[in-house]
């Protein structure tokens, strides 16, 4: 539990760098001020919606398309993890995508950063 709740704070600052830092253009988060954490509160909600997404429907996501995955040699993966991102942003009103591009890299960026904090948690 508490190596998730840690992964929730990394994904929650990498999409404070994304958005603040205009990585991503066409990422945009929506901060509320008045919130019980302020504007970090924001960002750690979506990372907690983005992690429960990717531990719940990602796995079932990337078994039910595991032939595009070994046909497009992993590269389908990239649309599964856009599509989690999609989804987040469907369940949050405070996170928006503006485009498919916007989602793909996104989502590369967010898997990356989740495989990095889970090599580092799993030490």
């Amino acid at each position: 539990m508490i190596k998730f709740a840690l992964k929730v704070v990394i994904l929650a600052a990498v999409f404070f760098g994304l958005t603040k830092y205009d990585v991503l253009s066409g990422l945009n988060v929506v901060e509320n001020p008045d919130g019980p954490l302020g504007i970090y509160g924001t960002y750690l909600w979506i990372g907690l919606i983005f992690g429960v997404v990717n531990a719940i429907v990602g796995p079932l996501l990337r078994l039910l398309s595991l032939p595009f995955v070994l046909l497009t040699l992993g590269l389908f993966l990239l649309v599964i993890n856009a599509a989690l991102l999609a989804l987040t942003a469907g369940l949050t009103d405070r996170l928006t995508i503006d485009g498919f591009g916007t989602a793909i890299i996104g989502g590369l960026i967010l898997a990356v950063a989740g495989w990095v904090a889970d090599q580092l948690l799993d030490r």
